[in-house]
């Protein structure tokens, strides 16, 4: 991979930008990768930090594992550096405690913003946390050591980082509700059988599998990319007859592009 001077490199995460791709790195192997709030705001400084240019978003991971989800400091007394604890926050009120989760959520969201596609590279375990954040992306495509699982339930939380509905859309809600409520690793073979991955390649060939697929999403019209994720995106919100009139929409504005007739 090809040495970028980095947009942002805080808190375990760095952005690189080469023209029409950008790539979001996980850099704290020695601990896993392991979360916290200040990944989290970094992780969403990263996302307002995308230049207009790019098309596509690359998440990877520094070490053998993408992520081992939420680091165990948070439920210390002490909780982070400069950071509240998660004690502390229970302490808090309703509306304080959601706004906090709210603000914790936002590392997560603006991967699926229309305008890019995003891949995650997984090797090793995405756990909790780090499966979330692999679900946050568009397309998934793993090494073949990739281990996911949904930890939060076996703890006594839930799932709270915008995991729940990209998984129940990948996988059913009968299967979802297994991963989640028993915390077992889905292995690589499961993950692309299931939906969950796009593709399992060996582990050395994980940068070039990811590289080859951003290249092929580079190829088509970017204008013709956005409508189509869109549409997508929304298919499962729509009844069939709205499906529809959306398409048609959609593909009035292309025509009309390509004529030289757009707005």
């Amino acid at each position: 991979m090809a040495t970028l001077d980095p947009v942002l490199d805080k808190d375990g995460v760095r952005l690189t930008v080469d023209e029409a791709i950008a790539t979001v790195t996980l850099t704290n192997p020695a601990r896993r990768n392991a979360q916290s709030p200040a990944l989290w705001r970094a992780l969403a400084e990263a996302g307002k930090a995308l230049p207009g240019s790019v098309r596509a978003v690359v998440l990877r991971a520094e070490g053998k594992s993408f992520s081992a989800g939420l680091d165990r400091q948070a439920f210390a007394p002490e909780g982070f550096e400069d950071e509240p604890s998660f004690l502390d926050l229970a302490r808090g009120s309703d509306a304080e405690l959601d706004a906090t989760i709210a603000e914790y959520q936002e590392a997560f969201t603006w991967w699926r913003r229309s305008d890019i596609v995003s891949v995650a590279a997984v090797q090793g375990h995405a756990i909790g946390a780090g499966f979330q954040l692999a679900l946050a992306c568009d397309l998934r495509v793993v090494a073949d050591d990739a281990q996911f699982a949904m930890r939060e339930t076996s703890l006594g939380l839930v799932p709270d980082l915008t995991g729940t509905h990209p998984l129940v859309g990948l996988v059913g809600y009968a299967r979802a509700l297994e991963i989640c409520v028993t915390g077992r690793f889905v292995q690589a073979e499961e993950a692309v059988s299931t939906g969950l991955a796009s593709l399992a390649v060996p582990a050395d060939q994980l940068d070039g599998a990811v590289r080859d697929l951003t290249a092929a999403i580079l190829a088509a019209p970017r204008d013709a990319v956005i409508e189509t994720k869109a549409l997508l995106q929304g298919a499962l919100d729509r009844d069939y007859e709205s499906q529809r009139a959306a398409e048609r929409a959609a593909q009035a504005r292309r025509l009309r592009d390509l004529a030289g007739l757009g707005e």
